[in-house]
């Protein structure tokens, strides 16, 4: 293997700007494919055979609806000696009720009073609202509907507060994978001492991410695919995309040390650190892909796309890299190292084995 991943390298270096642009096109057609061939992700994920399982699907057989229907309560209360029966709070509570019952998704809204949900006291309630979808697939538009419908009730001494699913905000993603490739970023730049070294291992990753991102939509067209597939293939994507990229490069700047030529260096770089990286990708793969063992429909379309993502990342690295490392030339080294330091370069010697 190492002899073939030496010719690979080489060829890759030599062909760099026949390989660079058939990357930029596969990334092209993965854009074009995604945007006409995608469809629709599902948040709602299932276990078969247990025994939780098995009570939604008698839940919603029995009673209707969807049992991972999102929902909220709003609750009115008010102090002193006023209570929610009196006219002027119950005329409050009402106007809320009926505003609530007109926001977009909505699909009931249990009246505090006709379902007996007023405490003992007179001073707190709560109205149900349910949905026909999970909390994952309401809109924020809606969400924030919901809030300022039941705050129509704030008269006449009349609280209004919220609690369920249906009323939290979305999560915000990317923000953790943003800050782990700045802060990659920062340890490569300082432990290489050359930004080129520090930027090839972030761009090649960010290349197989987003093409195996695409490729993950153009799934969706054809099976049914959770929301958070694309997170563990993302978060994986970029670990063993840096990681397996940082290998080679490591290696080529140590063969350029060494008096190699270009070209002999980025071969024999690939053929040393990339059979640890075919190794390690191939390890990640099967692993992941072991996961469609276990018959939960969603952990294995997740380990499947993540694998997918790892064997793109493996590819890149193999091929894209030392393209690139081709265009960066001796700019990979610092600067105190890029004059060879006087060496002489050494003549091409057989492939390593």
């Amino acid at each position: 293997m190492a002899s073939l991943l030496y010719r690979l390298g080489q060829f890759s270096f030599r062909r760099r700007r026949l390989v660079l642009p058939l990357w930029a096109l596969a990334l092209v057609l993965m854009a074009l494919g995604a945007v006409t061939l995608s469809g629709a992700t599902s948040s709602a994920f299932s276990i078969p055979g247990t025994e939780s399982s098995k009570a939604l699907e008698v839940i919603s057989a029995k009673m209707g609806g969807n049992a991972d229907a999102a929902s909220a309560k709003v609750v009115f209360t008010v102090t002193g000696s006023a209570t929610l029966t009196g006219p002027a709070q119950k005329a409050a509570v009402q106007k809320a009720v009926a505003a609530l019952k007109a926001v977009p998704q909505v699909a009931t809204v249990a009246d505090p009073y006709q379902s007996k949900t007023i405490s003992p006291d007179g001073q707190t309630g709560y109205a149900t609202v349910t949905y026909p979808v999970a909390a994952s697939d309401l809109t924020d538009a809606a969400k924030q509907d919901l809030i300022t419908a039941g705050r129509t009730g704030q008269t006449a001494g009349v609280r209004v507060e919220f609690g369920g699913d249906a009323t939290q905000p979305a999560a915000a993603g990317g923000a953790t994978e943003i800050v782990g490739v700045l802060v990659a970023g920062v340890v490569l730049a300082i432990t290489f001492g050359a930004l080129v070294a520090a930027g090839l291992p972030l761009l090649t990753a960010f290349m197989g991410v987003g093409i195996g991102m695409l490729g993950i939509q153009i799934a969706t067209g054809f099976f049914d695919l959770s929301s958070s597939t694309s997170a563990l293939a993302t978060m994986l994507g970029l670990a063993v995309g840096i990681d397996y990229a940082l290998f080679i490069v490591s290696r080529y700047r140590h063969e350029l040390t060494q008096g190699y030529q270009g070209e002999q260096a980025a071969g024999r770089a690939v053929g040393t650190a990339g059979s640890a990286v075919v190794f390690a990708g191939l390890t990640v793969i099967i692993a992941l892909s072991a996961l469609a063992v276990v018959g939960i429909p969603f952990l294995a379309a997740m380990g499947l796309a993540a694998a997918g993502t790892v064997a793109v990342a493996v590819l890149i690295s193999l091929t894209l890299l030392p393209a690139l490392l081709g265009f960066a030339g001796r700019k990979i080294l610092p600067k105190t190292l890029r004059s060879g330091s006087g060496r002489q370069e050494r003549p091409a010697k057989t492939p390593v084995r």
